[in-house]
């Protein structure tokens, strides 16, 4: 599924108009009935709204929703945001339609003639859409701030005003939104963590535009879904058997840090490596072989941490970092590993923490290896960014010129790739925010590479299916209770939903 931004949505708009053909202010209907319908059946024990809009066409949506309110017989306010200028075409055709309802219509026009919002109303925020391109100032901040203030129920229509589509809105004045109803598409501003707190709940509303218009755009940015994902995961043969399926080696642990190295290594096997040879410290041989007897396990020089040499020339896929520590012998090692492979790797936790310090060995990293920063990790390796915007665009930058997938992870983790558009998750829930989440998502990533997938397919795949696996975890255990562990259990029910 495609994200747009502003341009593209707009044009997707304007290619129904043409193509379908609609007029704009029956599309506007059309979006207006839709966001009526969503609140027919989510605000039914509610009898008052209160509705800004300001004068361009998402004015014109909340107006069409006023009078669809009105001739239900709601109680209906509609407050227009007045700088003393006509509104576009279609806002003016509908304000005259909303004029033969019983909805009351007032004017803003100066701070003075902003009014206390009724207790009992739900507040509809239409004032400014995804065509907003300058912060808000003047009365529109006031007016922004008013609505904030109060302890009401907000629903914001298209976007939140104030927020922009496609870059950062961080310290703008923005609507701050229970729900926010926008149409057809995710949008940038969506997938962005620094907009949680305006968002609210994102309801994306079917409003009927051609879908063979996105065959003729080349999004920035997808949203990984199941449509996508069932298409490249490959059932298993029945006449196959291990050897088909990989052998990967993983890197991992140290003392008191075994535990990170034992969750990669059930993940790995858990997502269906045929084989995994676990390289570990002396100190977590024997915790390896009984916490994870369906893996080989080899020791290294050092009691505590990883050291010397480790032949990494025989394993399809090699992942490394969960729980190894930065020392310096530890570095030489993945100094070491680096330089005698071109096979892709996947690198996480201390692995990275070692490469930001060391930029150097990023750019030996063999084509295509899997990075997995949270992003403070991610600002040690590129450098701090001031916004998630800008954290984005970094991502990508990187990726390319270092020719490496990135997977900046957060509540939708985003997986940038060279010369291909980057991917969004979808899953996943709070219940991840618990150490050890990443180690297990190393070891899932690291199990589909070991089996062949792609690189960019391993990624994302892998991701999704971490994610997934914490969502059917949290229908029978708390986010709180949620144990990365736990994920065990619930891998293969998020495998059988790409089946």
């Amino acid at each position: 599924m495609q994200i747009l931004d502003v341009d593209q949505v707009r044009a997707w708009d304007e290619y129904t108009i043409l193509n379908e053909p609609i007029s704009s202010i029956d599309l506007m209907e059309r979006a207006a009935s839709a966001c009526f319908h969503w609140l027919m059946l989510n605000c039914v024990d509610d009898n008052e709204f209160t509705i800004y809009c300001g004068k361009g066409n998402n004015g014109g949506d909340g107006l069409a929703i006023a009078r669809l309110l009105a001739r239900k017989g709601f109680i209906v306010k509609v407050y227009i945001l007045e700088f003393g200028t006509l509104g576009t075409d279609d806002f003016q055709a509908n304000l005259a339609r909303l004029h033969q309802t019983t909805a009351e219509v007032f004017f803003i026009s100066t701070t003075e003639t902003i009014h206390t919002i009724d207790r009992k109303a739900i507040v509809i925020d239409s004032l400014f859409g995804s065509g907003l391109n300058k912060p808000l100032s003047g009365l529109s901040a006031a007016l922004t701030t008013h609505i904030n203030d109060a302890p009401n129920t907000v629903i914001s229509i298209d976007i939140p005003s104030g927020l922009f589509a496609d870059k950062s809105s961080w310290t703008f004045p923005v609507v701050r939104a229970d729900h926010t109803l926008s149409f057809q598409c995710y949008k940038p501003a969506f997938m962005v963590s620094e907009n949680a707190s305006a968002l609210g709940e994102i309801h994306i509303l079917d409003i009927g535009l051609l879908e063979r218009y996105l065959g003729e755009v080349s999004p920035k940015f997808l949203l990984s879904n199941q449509s996508i994902l069932k298409k490249w995961w490959r059932r298993r043969g029945s006449f196959t058997h291990k050897g088909n399926y990989g052998h990967c080696g993983l890197i991992a642990g140290s003392k008191g840090m075994m535990g990170a190295a034992v969750l990669s290594a059930i993940a790995c096997l858990r997502t269906g490596a045929g084989k995994l040879t676990c390289h570990v410290p002396g100190v977590g041989y024997s915790i390896m072989q009984t916490s994870v007897p369906e893996a080989m396990c080899a020791a290294t020089e050092s009691e505590d941490l990883l050291s010397g040499m480790i032949d990494v020339t025989k394993y399809d896929a090699i992942g490394i970092g969960p729980g190894i520590q930065t020392a310096t012998v530890t570095k030489d090692l993945l100094s070491q590993i680096i330089s005698q492979t071109r096979k892709t790797m996947v690198l996480d936790a201390d692995a990275l923490n070692i490469l930001a310090g060391d930029k150097e060995l990023l750019a030996q990293l063999p084509p295509y290896s899997i990075l997995t920063p949270h992003p403070k990790e991610f600002d040690r390796l590129f450098g701090e960014s001031e916004n998630d915007f800008e954290r984005l665009n970094l991502a990508i930058e990187k990726a390319n010129y270092f020719e490496l997938i990135i997977v900046l992870k957060g509540r939708f983790t985003f997986i940038a790739i060279p010369g291909a558009p980057g991917y969004f998750n979808t899953t996943g829930n709070a219940g991840l925010a618990k150490g050890g989440s990443g180690d297990v998502l190393t070891g899932m990533i690291l199990a589909l590479l070991g089996q062949g997938y792609p690189p960019q397919q391993a990624a994302v795949l892998g991701v999704y299916l971490h994610g997934l696996s914490a969502d059917r975890a949290i229908e029978h255990i708390a986010m709180e209770s949620l144990f990365p562990s736990d994920l065990f259990n619930y891998i293969g029910d998020a495998i059988t939903f790409l089946y």
